[in-house]
């Protein structure tokens, strides 16, 4: 029984820091779509699709996503 419940944490845990690795990437920019397109580009680099997590515009635009694999 108690290695039944070691390998239940186990394989628990490694799922667990697995999604915790997550990459992020940013761009900024004078545009949305310029912006855009140069994370388009660091997620097809990367052979993963993207999430927007986060855009914001001011005197420039900065804009960050989560690649998804």
């Amino acid at each position: 029984m108690k290695s039944i419940n070691k390998f239940i944490i186990i394989t628990t845990l490694s799922l667990v820091s697995v999604t915790s690795f997550a990459q992020s990437v940013t761009a900024t920019g004078s545009t949305l779509d310029e912006v855009h397109a140069k994370i388009a580009a660091k997620a097809k680099e990367a052979g993963a699709g993207y999430r927007i997590t986060e855009a914001y515009t001011g005197n420039k635009v900065h804009m960050t996503a989560e690649l998804t694999h």
